[in-house]
């Protein structure tokens, strides 16, 4: 993993945010969480995007298109610049959940108006797009270019690389979930923002950190204690403290593949220097960073 100023010659992942959908500051909280990063620009985090970059063809796709998506573009722009634009070679969408496609407005007309983006997306997340407003409209003026994902099939993005959707359970109301395995010449990264229980998911989540050289995975909740007034089994994720239990058993080299993503505002581990953070890190595991890169070449 290296920093935004050693982007690598060969394709990478960068991270573009890490929050959960609503991001940090988060509307109307007047917890310290939020009152310090409005005060505080650097303590701003952008909702959860993986972006995947190659600059040998000086492609650049997305994982997501979140309510921070300007500001995102931004970011990416600084990281690994193209001459085009916007210099999106493609979007993959894992959710309608609103942290991880509303952010498509900026394409439209009023914005953008882009043509012909490729979005990729899974069956059901195609069809909420086609046939709801504002989203369909991207489609009918050529805004967007929807392509097909299916589930555990790959997908090429170049010649060097290609992504893999995996369905997981999660709140579904409009469409599936999915996270992606991203595969480069020699890496491969797991980008996992959203899940409801390790224990439902008809896979070992195990066995996916084993065939990957990194995984980003939701740790939107620290523990049940960290939100009151909501019922936790209307809004569910592993939480990070089970996800740090259950990886326990597996060997230092497994556990380090672990970066912890997809952080409500509420979250401690986004205090770097506080207790929760730290327990992390003895863990052996470690909290994902805005801008932060992963190689994926040999």
């Amino acid at each position: 993993m290296t920093t935004q100023s050693q982007a690598p010659s060969g394709p990478y992942t960068v991270v573009l945010g890490i929050a959960q959908d609503a991001g940090v500051p988060h509307a109307g909280c007047r917890r310290p969480c939020c009152e310090q990063a409005r005060l505080d620009p650097s303590l701003r985090r952008y909702a959860a995007c993986l972006a995947v970059v190659d600059p040998l063809s000086k492609q650049r796709w997305i994982i997501d298109a979140t309510p921070d998506f300007k500001d995102q573009l931004g970011l990416l722009d600084a990281i690994a610049p193209v001459d085009a634009r916007p210099g999106i070679d493609g979007i993959l969408l894992t959710h309608a959940h609103i942290g991880h496609y509303t952010g498509l407005i900026h394409l439209g007309r009023e914005a953008l108006g882009t043509r012909h983006v490729p979005v990729y997306a899974m069956p059901r997340m195609r069809g909420f797009l086609e046939s709801n407003g504002p989203w369909e409209q991207l489609v009918t003026l050529g805004n967007i270019e929807l392509r097909d994902l299916a589930d555990d099939q790959p997908t090429a993005l170049n010649d060097r690389l290609r992504v893999t959707p995996l369905t997981v359970p999660h709140r579904d109301e409009y469409s599936e979930t999915v996270g992606f395995r991203i595969e480069g010449p020699g890496r491969s990264v797991l980008y996992l923002p959203d899940i409801d229980k390790w224990q439902q998911w008809g896979r070992r989540i195990e066995d996916e950190l084993a065939r990957v050289d990194m995984a980003y995975l939701d740790a939107t909740f620290f523990d049940s204690d960290e939100v009151g007034g909501r019922a936790m089994d209307t809004i569910p994720h592993p939480f990070l403290a089970e996800s740090i239990e259950r990886f326990a058993a597996l060997s230092a080299k497994q556990r380090s593949k672990v970066r912890f993503i997809h952080l409500n505002h509420t979250n401690p581990v986004l205090n770097p220097s506080g207790p929760a953070a730290g327990r992390v890190r003895q863990a052996g595991h470690g909290v994902a960073q805005q801008g932060e890169i992963v190689p994926l070449g040999a």
